[in-house]
C-alpha cells in the first residue's frame, strides 16, 4: 500500500541531531545516573491549585465535547492576558484554543500557506518548524542568522529570503534554542519585510513569561501588524502544562473564522475539564506565571557565573526561556560529537546545536531543567571536559576560530 508523499517527505531525510537524546533516554532506562539537559521540560510539576481545577471541572462532568473554538471563559481570558501583556485591545473572537502550541504552529501555516507555497523561518529554530511546514503542503526556507550577531536575523537575511516569494515568515522570541529576545531593531525588520513582501508574520510567543534581560514585544503590536499576524501561544512553558496540551492562537477574527472551520475536521476542541484548568490558571495571574519561571532565573544568573568568562567556552547570555547556547567550537569538535563525547565522558546529555539547523552547527543547547546544584555541577563538569578536548586538539584556551565546515560566525 502506497503512503502519501506528504508524510513521507515531512522530516526532510538525514539525521536531525536527537541521537544524542534517544541514548541518553536508553542510558537511563539502564540506570545510568545521566544528569539529562536535552529537552524543555519543567523539573517541577503542574501546580497543584491547577490539578485540583482540573478534578473539579471533570468530576463536576465537563467530560463531554467541549466548543471547538474553546469556551467562552477561556477564550475570553486568553483575550484579557494578551490585552494586558501587549496593550493592543483583543477579543475573545481573535481566539481559537488548539491542543498545545504545536497544533497552533501547524494550523497557522494550513491557513497561511497553499501548497508549494515558500514559507520562511528563523534558523536556528525549533526542531518541529520545517516539518510543520511540510506537513502544511509548504517549502520550508531557513533564513540564517549568527552566533556574532547573537542570533538575531538581519534586514539584509531576511529580504534575500523574501525576495523569492513567499507566503509567511515563523519568527519565535524569546528564542528556543537560543535565548535570544529580539530587539528593536530586529521586530522593525521583521515587520517592515513583512508588509514589503505581503507576508503572513507568524510568532511563536510561548516564552513570553521567561524574560531575563531586555523587554519581550509581540510584533502583533508594531503598526500595520495585527492584521496579517498570527500569536502562538501556550501554557505548557508559562504553567508547567507540557502534558496538558492547551494552546492557543490570536489573530484576525476573519482567520481565526477559517481555522476554526478546520478544528472541526482535524483536532475537534480540546477537552473541557482541562480548558477549565487553564482558565483557572490564567486567573491566578503573575504570581503564579513567576513561580514556574524563578528556577529558569536562577540558573541562568549560575550558567553566567560558572561560565560568563571560560577561556574555551562561550556562553550567549540568555536573554529569555528555559536554555543556554553554548560556542564550543574552540574544542575542535562539531556540536554533535562534543554532545556525544560529553555524554560518553561525564553522562550529562545535552542537545547539539546540529538539531536547530545549520546555524547554530559548533553550539550546544543546554536546557536548565534539572535542580540548580545538578545544574551547577553539570555545567562544571560540561567546561571541564571542554578544557581537555582543547587541550587535546593544540588549540589555544582563548581561541574562536570555527571548527571545520562550522557556519555561524
Amino acid at each position: 500500500m502506497r503512503i502519501s508523499s506528504r508524510i513521507e517527505n515531512m522530516l526532510g531525510g538525514g539525521s536531525d541531531g536527537w541521537d544524542v537524546f534517544y541514548r541518553a533516554r536508553a542510558m537511563r532506562a539502564r540506570g545510568e545516573p545521566v544528569i539529562e539537559l536535552t529537552i524543555g521540560e519543567h523539573d517541577i510539576r503542574t501546580d497543584p491549585s491547577i490539578l485540583a481545577a482540573m478534578d473539579r471541572s471533570a468530576r463536576g462532568g465537563h467530560t463531554g465535547y467541549a466548543a471547538v473554538p474553546g469556551t467562552e471563559a477561556l477564550r475570553a481570558a486568553i483575550a484579557d492576558r494578551v490585552t494586558r501583556r501587549t496593550g493592543l485591545a483583543t477579543a475573545p473572537e481573535n481566539v481559537l484554543v488548539t491542543p498545545g502550541g504545536q497544533a497552533a504552529l501547524f494550523a497557522a501555516h494550513m491557513v497561511t500557506c497553499n501548497p508549494g507555497d515558500r514559507a520562511l523561518f528563523v534558523d536556528p529554530y525549533y526542531a518541529t518548524y520545517p516539518g510543520t511546514i511540510r506537513a502544511a503542503g509548504a517549502v520550508p526556507v531557513p533564513v540564517a542568522t549568527r552566533s556574532s550577531h547573537a542570533f538575531q536575523p538581519t534586514p539584509e537575511a531576511l529580504e534575500d529570503a523574501a525576495h523569492g516569494g513567499a507566503a509567511s515568515l515563523l519568527v519565535n522570541t524569546p528564542n528556543n534554542p537560543t535565548g535570544v529576545v529580539y530587539d528593536a531593531p530586529t521586530l522593525e525588520a521583521i515587520a517592515a519585510v513583512a508588509k514589503r513582501h505581503d507576508l503572513w508574520l507568524i510568532s511563536d510567543e510561548v516564552y513570553d513569561t521567561q524574560v531575563w534581560d531586555g523587554r519581550h514585544v509581540s510584533p502583533r503590536t508594531l503598526p500595520g501588524m495585527a492584521e496579517r499576524t498570527l500569536v502562538i501561544g501556550s501554557m505548557s512553558k508559562s504553567h508547567a502544562m507540557t502534558g496538558s496540551r492547551i494552546g492557543w492562537i490570536v489573530g484576525p477574527v476573519e482567520v481565526i473564522d477559517h481555522l476554526i472551520n478546520l478544528a472541526t475536521v482535524t483536532t475537534y476542541g480540546v477537552p473541557g475539564f482541562i480548558q477549565d484548568a487553564a482558565t483557572f490558571a490564567l486567573g491566578a495571574g503573575a504570581a503564579l506565571e513567576d513561580k514556574v519561571a524563578a528556577p529558569f532565573r536562577r540558573r541562568r544568573a549560575l550558567a553566567l557565573r560558572i561560565l560568563g568568562n571560560h577561556p574555551v567556552v562561550r556562553l550567549l547570555p540568555p536573554g529569555g526561556a528555559m536554555y543556554v547556547m553554548l560556542d564550543i567550537r574552540a574544542t575542535g569538535m562539531s556540536g554533535e560529537a562534543f554532545a556525544n563525547s560529553l555524554l560518553d565522558a561525564e553522562r550529562i546529555a545535552v542537545m547539539p546545536g546540529e538539531s536547530f539547523g545549520r546555524a547554530a552547527a559548533g553550539h550546544v543547547r543546554v536546557a536548565m531543567t534539572v535542580d540548580d546544584a545538578s545544574f551547577a555541577d553539570a555545567l562544571t563538569r560540561l567546561a571541564a571536559h571542554a578544557e581537555r578536548l582543547a587541550a587535546s586538539a593544540g588549540d589555544t584556551a582563548g581561541s574562536r576560530g570555527p571548527a571545520a565546515g562550522a557556519p555561524g560566525g
